[in-house]
């Protein structure tokens, strides 16, 4: 830190002239802070780095003095940037986990009492407190695996030009994160140029309402209901009206009939808003859907997850007495809800996990303690995740809306998504999120990708812009972290 004491020097102007180049500040910066001439203490810059300090010194300013500094420095620079966090000029945490971990990574300083002479020169130092180190975070994110997932959203970056995109890699037996990415990516240690909004960690601020990838959670609690089977079959129209809403396919399709596992396999809106309505029509109580918000409430919608991350959005679900009478014709297909990325990822988890919903666990241990890695229970039986799982890979097969999509050796599953976003309360024409949620293998998943894109330009299907990413992730994680092919 470069510091004035004002009334100790002696000619402000010739002494702003010469340290406004070395500083890389204006003249007329320096010289206010020299004008304090009853002052005894003045910033001039700080955290500069060793070689300019030293031609601070060469220029041997009286009433111009230098004192030791730290700055916080991030050796793999833009890697996890938005997720890590960013920290102020004094290193108090700002934003992600800097902030959130403040109190544990910052330490405390010590005291010192320094004596001087008229001319500010030291005479005598005492230490009366002394500093005590900040402690170490460990996280469960893999540093490979976190750049090959950025390095994919910066393809999409470039390809689709998005407002954003984030990916979450999880291991759904333990919920451990393995990767937390988003575009456009940050770094820390430089952030002259970022915009505020980049410091947003997407994957658990990022609210949308996520289309087809919900639809794996209206058949589930029909499943596990026993309302419909996989094999269950329903004759379907082209549309279907609900109250005073019309719903239609995504594709034309003349209609016809479809089992449960098709209706997924072939991401069918009219067949999962008859099986939401299947469903509650079961429990007499259509009119209001309570029983389809029970299981969407299972499923963890609604509420945080409870990730150890600072400020997680909690989505938006409506009221089962606050619906209107079109209000099940949106929420079986993901529409009239929010979810966040965090959100899906770890429902999805629960579908991969044999039916148990665990807490997304990022902090490993804390100050060389392992951190309790939360609450999990259980949503839906195993035998029906089972199910759920085998329906889910019709999705890359023919037919399947991500059929386009392998990993040579794997057998995957998954649900494409693709939502109309809503800008100034109705549903836009023109922008879109696009998602995929998948895991792998698929009889016994040991890696699950969550991918959402942010309003892609030129195409904004969740079957061309975000599948093919999750393919991408996969076909790197799936050998990487030593899951054997099948």
């Amino acid at each position: 830190t470069v510091f004035a004491t004002p009334y100790q020097v002696e000619d402000p102007t010739a002494a702003a002239r010469k340290l406004a180049p070395v500083l890389d500040l204006p003249e007329s910066e320096i010289l206010e802070a020299l004008a304090e001439r009853d002052t005894g203490f003045a910033y001039l810059a700080r955290k500069v780095d060793l070689p300019t300090a030293d031609q601070v010194a060469d220029l041997d300013i009286d009433g111009i003095s230098l004192l030791p500094d730290s700055r916080r420095i991030y050796p793999q620079g833009e890697l996890a940037g938005q997720v890590i966090g960013t920290v102020g000029v004094d290193n108090q945490g700002l934003s992600g986990l800097e902030a959130a971990q403040e109190e544990l990574l910052h330490g405390s300083d010590g005291e010192r009492e320094v004596v001087r002479d008229a001319l500010g020169d030291e005479l005598e130092r005492d230490t009366v407190v002394g500093a005590q180190s900040g402690a170490e975070l460990r996280l469960t994110l893999d540093a490979s695996l976190q750049a090959r997932t950025e390095d994919v959203l910066a393809g999409i970056g470039r390809r689709y030009q998005p407002d954003g995109a984030t990916a979450v890699v999880i291991d759904p037996r333990t919920s451990e994160l393995l990767a937390m990415a988003n575009w456009p990516a940050i770094d820390p240690g430089d952030l002259d140029e970022t915009e505020p909004d980049s410091l947003q960690n997407l994957a658990t601020g990022f609210t949308y309402e996520p289309g087809s990838t919900f639809k794996a959670f209206t058949v589930g609690g029909a499943l596990e209901d026993g309302v419909v089977t996989p094999r269950r079959t329903f004759t379907l129209g082209p549309t279907i009206q609900v109250a005073d809403r019309v719903i239609e396919e995504a594709h034309e399709w003349g209609g016809g009939t479809l089992s449960v596992a098709e209706i997924l396999k072939q991401s069918s809106n009219v067949g999962a808003v008859t099986i939401g309505l299947a469903l509650n029509d079961e429990f007499g109580d259509s009119q209001f859907g309570d029983r389809f918000d029970r299981w969407v409430r299972r499923f963890g919608f609604g509420r945080p997850t409870g990730v150890q991350y600072p400020g997680e959005e909690e989505g938006i679900l409506v009221e089962p007495q606050e619906y209107s009478g079109s209000t099940m014709g949106n929420l079986p297909i993901g529409q009239g809800l929010s979810v966040t990325p965090m959100q899906m990822a770890a429902a999805y988890s629960a579908i991969a996990s044999d039916g148990v919903l665990r807490t997304p666990r990022l902090i490993a241990e804390a100050d060389g303690a392992t951190v309790d890695p939360g609450p999990s229970r259980p949503v839906i039986s195993a035998e029906n995740a089972a199910k759920l799982r085998q329906m889910l890979k019709g999705v890359f097969e023919a037919g399947g809306t991500a059929q386009a999509v392998s990993v040579p050796g794997y057998t995957l599953a998954g649900k494409t998504g693709t939502a109309q976003k809503v800008v100034d309360g109705t549903y836009s024409e023109s922008e879109f999120v696009a998602s995929f949620v998948g895991f792998a293998p698929a009889e016994d998943p040991e890696l699950l990708v969550a991918v959402v894109v942010d309003n892609p330009k030129g195409d904004y299907y969740g079957a061309t812009v975000a599948a093919p990413a999750f393919g991408e992730i996969a076909k790197f994680a799936l050998p990487y972290l030593g899951i054997p092919p099948e």
